[in-house]
């Protein structure tokens, strides 16, 4: 097949049934209009939200530039948004972004590549890898942008909680699990349920979660712990 433009002569008769049929078209809904892509999906979200902190720091940069007084109040909103700025990208680099490697890696080198992604401060982490867990090979760059999207939207939404990220392998299936304390399991689990992705980045990771767990073959589960923690498990198919 080529694509090119389509140079053939049209009837004045058909070139008005054909114009016809494309206005009508064009009104009515697309039963059959393919599924939004995990690239326009993050397009769509980074040009809507990344334009109020940018305009933000413009705004204070101007300031900090013609006055010599030093505010800290300007200093830090400026990091503010530059910290919002970069949990965006990094939303970004994790949801479709992400580089795809060839070959194989360890899941402990898919797990330590996610952590430092996310940005979660390592003081905030504690990681358990079962026995069989370890020796686990990874051959799809989606996995670390799975864990990825969970750490960083812990770190994000967390409040400075720590975070436990665990992972075992039982009857053929490698469970990850990422648990933290104060989550907010009905909104949680409203953007792993959507079955399109947000206008903007607020859900969006967790839907990239979804969507890329259910291309590999995976499931989600979750559970609510006596403390009142919340655990979000991924189940991966060990092929």
């Amino acid at each position: 097949m080529t694509l090119s433009a389509d140079t053939r002569t049209i009837a004045f008769p058909n070139l008005v049934t054909d114009l016809l049929r494309r206005a009508l078209r064009s009104r009515l809904p697309n039963a059959d209009a393919e599924p939004v892509s995990t690239g326009d999906a993050l397009v769509r979200a980074m040009c809507h939200d990344m334009r109020s902190p940018l305009a933000a720091l413009e705004t204070v940069l101007d300031r900090l530039q013609s006055e010599d007084d030093g505010r800290p109040e300007l200093l830090e909103l400026a990091r503010t948004q530059a910290r919002c700025l970069s949990s965006m990208l990094r939303t970004a680099d994790a949801t479709g972004g992400a580089t795809t490697r060839r070959g194989t890696r360890l899941l402990t080198d898919v797990v330590r590549a996610s952590v430092g992604a996310s940005g979660l401060p390592a003081r905030q982490l504690s990681v358990q890898l079962g026995a069989e867990a370890a020796d686990v090979v990874v051959a799809d760059a989606r996995v670390q942008r799975i864990l990825t999207n969970l750490l960083e939207n812990a770190h994000r939404h967390g409040g400075g909680r720590r975070v436990r990220l665990s992972a075992d392998r039982r009857n053929g299936w490698v469970e990850l699990a990422v648990t933290q304390t104060g989550v907010p399991a009905d909104t949680v689990l409203g953007h792993l349920n959507r079955p399109t992705p947000p206008v903007d980045l607020e859900g969006l990771g967790l839907w990239s979660v979804q969507r890329q767990t259910r291309e590999l073959g995976g499931r989600l589960a979750w559970s609510r712990e006596a403390d009142g923690a919340f655990t979000l498990v991924v189940r991966l198919p060990d092929r």
